[in-house]
């Protein structure tokens, strides 16, 4: 399954991968996202303005499904994402909360055309940002600090979900880049 390259103002060049929307395959993309690497992600919302990167505190004592939204629990705090059919309030607003989209996406350097950073992106009805996950980084630790010499055995996670999700092998311009750039 092939690419696109989507140039966004202010993020650069991406190369994104269009993933399943139905409830089931979003259900298992956040159980793995967030079960089995609560540690090493970073999650938000990042838009023009603003960039919410957050930590999981511990891995989550419940991830569950109500009236098609996934809640994800930490304890102290939780999360919810309307990635099924919402019923409650009515059709027309169920379309809008719902997940329509949903990519991996790579950051791609400018300078030489290699990836700096990994993701995943979850849009609602009106093309509006849920959700971002910053993947783990070869170039970043768990606490985004710089990683010299890159660890890229920290790709794990992205070369998981483009086997799980679009059936591709690990990619070996995922492994050409030098450092982190930020943007």
């Amino acid at each position: 399954m092939s690419h696109t390259v989507v140039e966004e103002q202010g993020t650069g060049t991406l190369h994104v991968w269009a993933l399943p929307t139905d409830e089931q395959s979003l259900l298992s993309l956040v159980t793995t996202l967030f079960e089995k690497y609560w540690r090493h992600i970073w999650f938000g919302v990042i838009i023009q303005g603003a960039a919410w990167e957050v930590a999981a505190p511990n891995a989550p004592e419940r991830i569950g499904m109500y009236d098609g939204y996934v809640t994800v629990d930490f304890g102290r705090w939780h999360f919810h994402l309307c990635i099924g059919e919402h019923t409650a309030s009515g059709p027309e607003l169920g379309r809008i909360r719902r997940c329509a989209r949903a990519e991996l996406y790579r950051s791609i350097n400018a300078d030489d055309g290699s990836p700096v950073s990994w993701g995943v992106r979850l849009f609602n009805g009106l093309d509006e940002q849920l959700m971002t996950v910053l993947l783990p980084n070869p170039f970043l630790t768990d606490r985004q600090q710089i990683l010299h010499p890159p660890d890229f055995t920290r790709l794990a996670a992205w070369d998981e979900l483009r086997a799980t999700y679009l059936d591709l092998a690990p990619d070996p311009l995922d492994r050409a880049g030098k450092g982190f750039e930020h943007s």
